[in-house]
């Protein structure tokens, strides 16, 4: 096996290593991307796309069943699943398809394997990387720099029984072609959610287990609940402070134990309890790249590991998981490398959607943050029905929140659950960028009946 020489090797095609290789190469480095399943990573083929892709077509099965809401009268309304799983992967392959034709364009080599340190190091100041191919020839590639961006995989609890049984995860249950009759889900996190309202408005009844006493615990207490009550009211069962102990059976007939004794029975499972990072086959032992207890790449603010050449990004570095964040540790590494720059993680504001529906969106601090930190804050907080648009759309369930600094009136953060969420937050999130006070936008003259001329209502909240 000989070796193979590129100024730089990609372990990793996620949302921050395609772009990056796309701008090494156009750089004039030679650049090798090494890919273990399907270019892309996760957002593109079973992450973002196809899931909120699905989420669409939940959303128009919603609104067709809430017809009468809007004066409209229809006829019964079924899912044909088949057809839901056929769009979604048509998108997903235009995507992935997109992703490898930018790549060859911009001249990077793929390279289909599994890569990681090899057990033979290269030279001084060279690291060697072996990939082994699914037919299982191997090749060794040295190079002087290696990107980490390898991702995260779904975890799998210690159940007793799971082994047993077929259940699903976040990536298999987008390729299921049936509604369920009744899916168990384990977990009530962001990804759990999603799938369990989407499925439930698919025809499944829906039953969600969470050993805690709330949903999404870095969210605000009124925010959890404001959720939670949304949920409850389409007709989702939540049971919080239950923990599963023993599962059995097989599709169709799925039997959960309680540790409290009792026992559920449902058709399918979803097995949504967390992700973690796909690091085994790196072989980061072998460089000397460090982790934290909880397997993920440590890195600084620049994105590097400490070992000199050697960066990692995205998912596999650690929370938060998010496809923009990914992407913006892309932006961090390029702009340092090739322009000089002088960017770094501490420097950007986090701001993400969560893909129920209604949305919740968040910038910045929430209130609970804001106050273990020490800060001297105004709350502003109105119910979504104090916007027009939203009373219109008959979409009026929900609340906004902002958190104010009280000595500057600057913003410090904000969350909304209601109906586009995610876009309306990013007008907060513009304001905060351009360090604009909360009476800028209290001030502003929005078009009217738009959801952004709510921050009117939500800021004016404070003076009364």
């Amino acid at each position: 096996m000989s070796d193979e020489r590129f100024d730089a090797v990609i372990l990793g095609s996620g949302q921050a290593g395609v772009p990056l290789a796309k701008d090494l190469a156009k750089a004039g480095q030679s650049v090798a991307i090494v890919e273990s399943w399907h270019i892309g990573g996760t957002c593109v083929n079973v992450g973002c796309t196809p899931s909120k892709t699905l989420a669409a077509s939940a959303r128009v099965a919603y609104l067709a069943h809430r017809s009468s809401d809007f004066g409209i009268s229809g006829g019964e309304i079924h899912t044909d699943m088949p057809a839901v799983i056929a769009r979604k992967r048509q998108i997903v392959e235009h995507s992935n398809a997109s992703n490898i034709k930018g790549l060859e364009k911009a001249g990077a080599t793929i390279i289909m394997g599994e890569g990681g340190f090899a057990e033979q190091p290269a030279s001084a100041g060279e690291y060697a990387i072996a990939v082994k191919a699914a037919d299982g020839t191997e090749r060794r590639l040295i190079t002087k720099q290696v990107f980490l961006n390898t991702g995260e995989r779904p975890v799998v609890p210690e159940l007793k029984g799971l082994d047993n049984v077929p259940f699903l995860d976040s990536t298999s249950i987008m390729e299921l072609e049936e509604v369920p009759d009744h899916l168990i889900v384990l977990g009530a996190g962001i990804v759990a959610l999603e799938f369990a309202q989407m499925f439930h408005r698919f025809g499944a009844a829906v039953t969600v287990i969470e050993r805690g006493t709330r949903l999404l615990p870095h969210e605000d207490e009124d925010i959890c609940s404001c959720a939670r009550d949304i949920l409850l009211e389409d007709g989702l069962e939540i049971l919080f402070e239950t923990e599963a102990a023993e599962v059995s059976g097989t599709t169709g007939s799925i039997r959960l134990k309680l540790k409290d004794g009792k026992e559920l029975h449902g058709t399918h499972l979803l097995v949504a309890t967390g992700r973690r990072p796909n690091v085994e086959s790196l072989h980061l032992d072998r460089v000397g790249v460090k982790q934290n207890e909880h397997g993920y790449i440590e890195v600084n603010d620049l994105l590097e590991t400490g070992v000199p050449g050697i960066w990692a990004l995205g998912d596999v570095k650690g929370p938060p998981a998010f496809t923009h964040v990914s992407y913006d540790d892309y932006r961090i590494v390029a702009a340092n490398l090739l322009h000089n720059g002088s960017r770094r993680v501490s420097d950007r504001t986090l701001v993400y959607t969560i893909y129920t529906d209604p949305e919740i969106g968040r910038v910045g601090m929430n209130e609970m943050e804001a106050r273990k930190a020490g800060k001297k804050i105004r709350v502003a907080s109105v119910p979504m029905s104090y916007m027009a648009r939203a009373l219109e759309m008959a979409e009026s369930r929900g609340m906004l929140k902002a958190i104010i600094d009280t000595e500057t009136d600057l913003i410090l953060g904000a969350s909304i659950v209601g109906v586009e969420g995610g876009e309306v937050i990013a007008q907060i999130q513009l304001a905060m960028l351009g360090g604009l006070k909360y009476t800028v936008l209290r001030d502003a003259v929005f078009s009217h009946p738009t959801k952004s001329e709510v921050l009117n209502t939500l800021f004016m909240s404070l003076d009364s």
